[in-house]
């Protein structure tokens, strides 16, 4: 007898066989299907529900996805061997009950129990994506839910520009930019999408070619045009996160106003100087925390008078690349629903002092907008409160 075959005997003489038939009942009452195949193999079929871990990461990866060592475990491979020493391996790590499904996949289809075809990364995405991969919080499910959600962002400038890069990086499968202004020379010191060389291009045009050479796969839908109140729902709806770059206080409670109205979560941030602060306005957010709105905070603008004037207040440029990836970190918890958003928090940045806060964004009881049982009041077009050009923030 060959070294192989006396293997799989000790094996069979430890381990627990059992049907694809006796399995499946198994599975449905609690216990969990491993499929040990190897990717090529899996994309021609798996069971329904199973946990695929492919037998190369199996010991490395079982105790991030099982921790419970008690679980009931059913091991399936191809033909009923390479289960076998899946099975050793585990009861070695010290799971107790560990079961070997005989036959493998193979018999799993003869006796008709449910597959599927399951959807997967293609070789060029699991090359990209390889970092995600291994992350328990994200794998090839979450990135497969990146690649299916859309992001619209609000500006395509100093905000704007590195939460863009990064959500394309991270594979977010549509990225929606509206921004209405052309590339000029000094919005280079922050606003990283542009070049010297797009000096004069539309916006959403110039992030479009970057983005694009970035990561092909994404689909980034340029909108050319200002928001306002009769083009805000429709430019919102096909989105699920709402990424607040804007530069100007009018454009800010509109968005606020559209999300409240359309249950979308807006992740807000806003710089100035050597500051910068971030939060997610989400006031139906289903969590511990109930979530507030812009106007919970700010009712309403302030005079012209008491705001400062944007062209003259300044930003460092580091500070919105900062606070846009904040946006872009934020975006992708909600996108994989992990995590704590910033519900209900706002972070605060002093750079000068190197110093983190956070505060407490607390919804208004009384807000005419997004309280309990509030009826929407409609959209205000304001008129532009900063008399100078826009500020640093998204321009």
């Amino acid at each position: 007898m060959k070294a192989k075959d006396r293997r799989l005997q000790e094996l069979r003489d430890t381990i627990t066989e059992l049907s694809p038939t006796d399995a499946y009942e198994l599975q449905q009452n609690g216990a969990i299907l491993i499929d040990v195949r190897d990717n090529d193999e899996v994309a021609q079929g798996s069971p329904i529900g199973a946990l695929r871990l492919g037998r190369s990461f199996l010991e490395l990866k079982i105790e991030e996805q099982i921790p419970d060592t008690d679980q009931t475990l059913l091991v399936m491979c191809a033909g009923g061997m390479r289960s076998l020493f899946a099975a050793d391996g585990l009861q070695r790590m010290g799971y107790s009950d560990v079961r070997s499904v005989a036959g493998g996949f193979s018999r799993w289809k003869t006796e008709a129990q449910p597959f599927e075809v399951p959807r997967m990364l293609d070789a060029t995405a699991r090359e990209r994506y390889a970092r995600h991969l291994s992350m328990p919080d994200v794998g090839e499910k979450g990135q497969l839910k990146l690649m299916d959600s859309k992001v619209l962002l609000i500006g395509a400038g100093g905000l704007g520009s590195p939460s863009a890069y990064y959500l394309a990086a991270a594979g977010v499968g549509t990225l929606g930019i509206i921004d209405d202004d052309v590339v000029d020379r000094s919005n280079l010191q922050r606003q990283i999408l542009h070049t010297e060389a797009r000096i004069g291009m539309p916006k959403v045009e110039s992030a479009r070619i970057a983005l694009e050479e970035l990561n092909p796969d994404v689909t980034i839908v340029a909108h050319q045009t200002r928001i306002d109140s009769s083009n805000v729902e429709a430019l919102f709806s096909d989105y699920d996160v709402i990424v607040d770059g804007s530069d100007n206080l009018p454009t800010r409670y509109l968005i606020n106003d559209a999300c409240v109205k359309l249950k979308k979560p807006n992740v807000h941030a806003a710089v100035y100087r050597f500051e910068g602060q971030i939060t997610v306005f989400w006031p139906d957010h289903q969590g511990d925390v109930r979530g507030s709105c812009y106007r919970c905070m700010f009712p309403e603008p302030p005079p012209p008078e008491l705001a400062p004037s944007c062209a003259e207040a300044g930003v460092l440029g580091v500070m919105p690349g900062i606070f846009g990836l904040l946006q872009a970190v934020e975006t992708i918890k909600i996108l994989l629903g992990i995590g704590t958003p910033l519900v209900g928090r706002m972070l605060h940045y002093d750079a000068l002092s190197g110093e983190f806060m956070e505060m407490r964004a607390r919804a208004n009881p009384d807000c005419r907008h997004c309280s309990d049982g509030a009826t929407f009041p409609g959209y205000e077009d304001y008129a532009q409160v900063c008399s100078s050009s826009p500020p640093a923030a998204g321009k």
